[in-house]
């Protein structure tokens, strides 16, 4: 339940931003979000001027007022004035407020001190350059005089060779980043060894090279003496005189590349960033964003979620490169770790169908990606990026992924129309389709059985009750995989229908009706009213004990996103849903039923709320007329989302079902899906034309 301050601070927001509103009307450049407000502050380069090898993001720090990376040094500023030094939120006059934010940009003001006014644009130009336009308005009726510096700062180690600029506008180094195992051992070529640049629009009053922490700016500026033995950042400072009313604004720009760029030609290109136009940046956003649809919300906290889930997925696309001819994505580009930095999986691509309502041909793209890779049998591999095909052999066959790809394919294309696409999409799709059937059905009764390595193929790759209570994947009958094939073929039908191949989606329904008649003739067990895992050797639910397989999990709710069960066995099926003691949790429904002794909310496979899937029983719950408990499962999903873009102002990879905490990865892609939970809401009717 939302508190008196929740609210009051709810209802304060929507009254500020209708009052300071802009013609153009876009939400996230009309925002009034200060620390304990639910908005994205993350940010990296827009897909055009990114690049894989070279790309540093930023995440802005409400708390010491910087903008941070997890190996490429912290970027802050710190004030003095009448002896007083302000180097963090807590000693501010007011603390920072943002007022515009993007994927790629941010606006924010704040008062170190009474009166005197900062208001900061920052933009990551590029993966290599970034800049801030920081604007001192004296709002008092004296003069004021103030020292001010912006700082680049590294952690202990990982630079070195400081030198002063020739014009003396700012500073150079090197800095050294490390690739993860991960990277080393999948031959991914992110550059560890990189060239920076620090400089401003004009000749700094005094320029740092640092030494210690950034606290220690209060005391005498200047050029340190053993810098090159103590390295720890630059700093470039500024005497600020101002009348009452004046201001005064700076320019400061960071650039980095490759340690073998001419450092004259790293100089100019940040250079060039001082003189762009930030209303020009800021419109092209506008303009980018104007085709998400504008839903109605009576809850403040739920818009919020619902724009800066766009800002999520934008900041995670990347731009052709490598072996990829077309835009794919990453699972995060700020931090970045290596197996979410290698490309794309089926299972992330599910927030593809939320992203194609901003960009429908990046989302398209995304999917080709898949496409021009696959092989002439049909496999598509586990990941695909720019710089790698990862195949995971095991036991003479390759891991494919999920099988999503066709129900993801129809999805975006019945969000852009786009017939060509819907062609490709169907030949290749049918191979794909073919490909899963032929190879994951080892006793051939129609029924499959993830392959290869079966933990990741399945996307439930750890923590898994009935992995590690029971067996290997690969022995058991899947209701979660023959769900999605169900879901494969259904898509395939309703694309031949739409291409005019009618005897074509005849088939593909036949196919679909005749998998959904053997899952409910093997997979769903009457005395429980559950689908479960069965062996495969005899199709019951015995493999080592009686009955060990029937562990209630997560997988067994899909069959009601694929249409599988009649009304009665939905009817069931929702009693377990909502069953508080096992499934209907606080902020979802977990992985596994709380019930079980295996269960842990803030675990992996094995309690915590996963959105996407979250995403797919939300579906299931809409289709069959439960449109109540599904719109129950969105508010409670949200909550949790809501809180932590609150306090750490970021998405993450998995919630806790039960506690205000979330884990693993975060800036992670796939909870960017969030925003279709909105749209189906807000478009019921237009949902259900479209199935």
């Amino acid at each position: 339940m939302k508190t008196r301050h929740t609210i009051l601070r709810s209802f304060l927001v929507l009254i500020l931003a209708l009052a300071t509103q802009h013609s153009t009307g876009q939400y996230l450049s009309n925002l009034h979000a200060g620390r304990n407000d639910p908005v994205f502050c993350t940010y990296a380069a827009p897909v055009e001027r990114s690049r894989y090898t070279i790309d540093q993001g930023y995440r802005f720090d409400f708390s010491a007022l910087k903008m941070v990376s997890q190996q490429g040094g912290e970027w802050g500023l710190t004030f003095r004035k009448d002896g007083l030094c302000r180097s963090g939120t807590e000693t501010y006059h007011k603390g920072p407020v943002i007022t515009t934010s993007y994927a790629d940009l941010c606006r924010y003001y704040f008062y170190p001190y009474r009166n005197l006014r900062v208001e900061v644009f920052f933009n990551v130009y590029s993966s290599g350059i970034a800049w801030q336009e920081v604007r001192i308005l004296n709002e008092s009726k004296n003069p004021e005089d103030l020292y001010f510096w912006s700082w680049l700062h590294f952690s202990k180690g990982n630079a070195e060779k400081p030198a002063v600029l020739e014009n003396r506008k700012g500073s150079g180094c090197i800095h050294h980043i490390e690739r993860d195992d991960w990277m080393k051992s999948h031959n991914i070529p992110y550059a560890e060894h990189l060239r920076d640049i620090f400089l401003s629009n004009v000749t700094p009053d005094s320029l740092l090279i640092m030494q210690q922490d950034p606290k220690a700016l209060c005391n005498a500026p200047g050029i340190s003496a053993k810098s090159r033995r103590r390295f720890r950042g630059i700093a470039l400072g500024f005497n600020i005189s101002l009348d009452p009313g004046a201001s005064r604004t700076l320019r400061i720009a960071r650039g980095l590349d490759k340690i073998s760029i001419d450092p004259a030609s790293l100089h100019d290109l940040t250079t060039n960033v001082l003189a762009l136009d930030p209303s020009a940046l800021v419109a092209k956003n506008e303009a980018l964003y104007s085709g998400i649809p504008k839903l109605e919300f009576s809850n403040r906290d739920h818009e919020a979620v619902y724009w800066n889930a766009f800002n999520l997925m934008r900041q995670c696309m990347m731009p052709p490169e490598g072996a990829c001819s077309h835009n794919y994505y990453v699972f995060s580009r700020e931090p970045k770790w290596g197996w979410g930095y290698g490309g794309q999986v089926f299972h992330e691509s599910l927030a593809m169908m939320a992203y194609a309502y901003m960009d429908p041909l990046s989302a398209m793209n995304s999917q080709r990606v898949y496409m021009e890779r696959q092989w002439p049998d049909g496999y598509i591999n586990y990941r695909t990026g720019p710089y790698l095909n990862e195949q995971i052999p095991r036991g003479g066959e390759y891991t494919s992924a999920a099988p999503w790809f066709n129900y993801q394919n129809m999805e975006i294309y019945r969000i852009s129309g786009d017939i060509q696409f819907l062609a490709h999409a169907y030949k290749t799709g049918k191979a794909y389709y073919d490909y899963m059937v032929s190879n994951r059905d080892k006793d051939g009764d129609g029924l499959c059985e993830w392959g290869a390595h079966a933990m990741l193929e399945s996307v439930r790759d750890a923590r898994v009750a009935t992995w590690d209570k029971v067996g290997w994947p690969s022995n058991f009958e899947a209701p979660d995989l023959n769900s999605m094939l169900v879901m494969e073929a259904q898509a395939l039908s309703d694309m031949a229908f739409e291409l005019g191949y009618k005897d074509e989606g005849k088939h593909w329904m036949q196919k679909a009706m005749e998998r959904k008649k053997l899952i409910n003739k093997y997979l769903w067990d009457p005395v429980d009213g559950f689908y479960y895992h069965v062996d495969k050797k005899d199709n019951d639910f015995t493999f080592h004990k009686p009955s060990d397989l029937k562990i209630k999990e997560i997988t067994g709710f899909l069959p009601l996103w694929a249409g599988i069960p009649d009304k009665g066995k939905a009817d069931t099926l929702l009693m377990h849903l909502t069953d508080p003691s096992s499934f209907w949790r606080k902020f979802g429904i977990p992985s596994l039923s709380a019930s079980h002794a295996y269960y842990n909310p803030i675990g992996y496979w094995n309690g915590p709320i996963w959105v996407q899937w979250q995403y797919l029983i939300f579906r299931g719950l809409l289709q069959y007329g439960y449109r109540k408990e599904a719109e129950a499962l969105a508010n409670k999903v949200i909550d949790n989302i809501i809180h932590h873009l609150e306090t750490d102002h970021t998405f993450w990879e998995l919630y806790s079902a039960d506690d205000y905490q979330a884990g693993w990865n975060h800036t992670y892609i796939w909870t960017g899906i969030i925003a279709r939970f909105l749209i189906d809401l807000d478009m019921p009717g237009e949902m259900n034309e479209k199935k």
